[in-house]
């Protein structure tokens, strides 16, 4: 990855020379597919191979490729995938232990392959895999190479937070809809709901019927089973606004009983995942602190532990890159254009990438907006002085972040403001 993207292309059909054998395989959950062709994609095993997901399927394979090398006097051997899901992922990293050369091929690339070889539309598993394969053969690929232990173990916790931060979500939305049922005046006492004498009243008194009879000693009283410091004038406050909005609520009162052992099993599951992200919290931090670069990053203010966490998980080691344009390509950032004779298309973003990585670097650049002088000067300035439109200049300090990151990874430095501010300067 030590190159621009045209380098990239003139090197990978280099690799692709006359003793190569070229293998596609098309990837399924139970069994996989695999053809084979010359370095000029001309097929030359009589059929396609199907092989099973298992470790026999996997040694099956490898004695038909060499077979295939010895028929046909074929040193060397190249292996291309697609990687649509998770089911290449065993298969791959199996191949790469054996030390044999596996790549990767975009799933648009074969998408529109597909007419190429027999000018049909047509789609099955052995088409698919030939398809592979010729995209290999024609130096449409990418390597696959397996991060160090660290960073393998970062991208599964990240994962497995992302997982559990979107079931957050959904149980929250799923409360405030409750509440806006049964209780939609209830955003009015507690513009947070998630505050403790919030938790404490949906635990103990969560309906406005459950309050109407209640003077505010009685609410009080009910809040400290749940809290110690239930009282004051704020809680009093608290307690006579509750008390005032039950009585002349408007929300449903059918189906009390089994609204409320609804709610019961929402709070507890709320609070199961809440106290599991607060630990993924503390794994996170433990394992960033065994990564030497996780701590220059660190050093740009208002980049926090989390997106940290979250752009190393994506990207992998940084010090495998010698551009940030490489990191915004593998997010899928990196501009597309479409344009023909007197037409001028109109300019996106390929979103061609990890999704993931492209919502964290998107997300970290706007809190470093908010939080970081520099780049709140830069923004200011695209704002103000080049006139963007303030998206715009946010995806254009992506691409500054993303030049920062390589850069102080590369030279060993931590993240210095002055630096930043003349070399921006020089390049404006």
């Amino acid at each position: 990855m030590k190159f621009k993207q045209s380098d990239a292309q003139n090197q990978r059909i280099e690799r692709i020379t006359t003793s190569h054998l070229v293998v596609g395989i098309d990837m399924a959950k139970e069994t996989h597919v695999a053809q084979a062709s010359n370095f000029l994609g001309i097929v030359v095993s009589k059929r396609h191979y199907s092989f099973s997901n298992s470790m026999e399927g996997f040694e099956k394979l490898n004695r038909w490729m060499t077979e295939l090398q010895q028929k046909h006097r074929l040193k060397k051997l190249i292996i291309g995938m697609e990687p649509t899901g998770h089911y290449w992922f065993n298969l791959a990293n199996w191949l790469a232990d054996k030390g044999l050369h596996v790549v990767m091929v975009n799933p648009a690339t074969t998408k529109r392959n597909k007419e190429n070889r027999d000018n049909s539309p047509s789609k099955n598993d052995p088409k698919d895999a030939l398809i592979i394969a010729d995209s290999v053969s024609r130096g449409f690929y990418y390597e696959y190479t397996r991060q160090s232990l660290v960073f393998q173990r970062l991208r599964t916790i990240m994962s497995d937070r992302e997982f559990w931060v979107s079931n957050s979500v959904r149980l929250q939305n799923r409360i405030i809809r409750w509440l806006d049922i049964r209780f939609p005046e209830y955003p009015s006492v507690f513009k947070d709901w998630t505050c403790k004498r919030s938790f404490a009243t949906l635990k103990t008194l969560p309906c406005p019927q459950d309050l109407e009879t209640y003077a505010i000693p009685d609410v009080i009283k009910a809040w400290r089973t749940h809290i110690q410091r239930a009282g004051g004038v704020t809680g009093i406050e608290k307690a006579a606004q509750l008390i005032a909005h039950a009585k002349r609520s408007v929300g449903d009162r059918t189906a009390v009983e089994e609204s409320k052992a609804d709610l019961i099993r929402l709070i507890e599951e709320y609070e199961r995942v809440t106290a599991m992200l607060e630990q993924f919290e503390k794994d996170i931090e433990a394992l960033l602190s065994e990564i030497p670069m996780a701590q220059q990053l660190r050093t740009i203010k208002g980049l926090g532990k989390i997106f940290t966490a979250a752009i190393l998980a994506g990207t992998g080691d940084l010090s495998q890159y010698a551009h940030g344009r490489q990191v915004l390509r593998k997010a899928g950032l990196n501009l597309a254009e479409s344009t023909s004779g007197k037409r001028k298309g109109r300019i996106v973003l390929s979103k061609r990438g990890d999704s993931a990585l492209r919502k964290y670097l998107y997300l970290a650049t706007a809190q470093l907006v908010w939080n970081n002088p520099v780049f709140r000067h830069l923004h200011e300035h695209n704002v103000k002085e080049k006139k963007m439109k303030k998206q715009q200049s946010i995806f254009k300090l992506i691409g500054k972040l993303a030049r920062i990151l390589v850069g102080i990874v590369q030279r060993g430095e931590k993240f210095t403001p002055e630096k930043t501010v003349i070399a921006w300067a020089e390049a404006a």
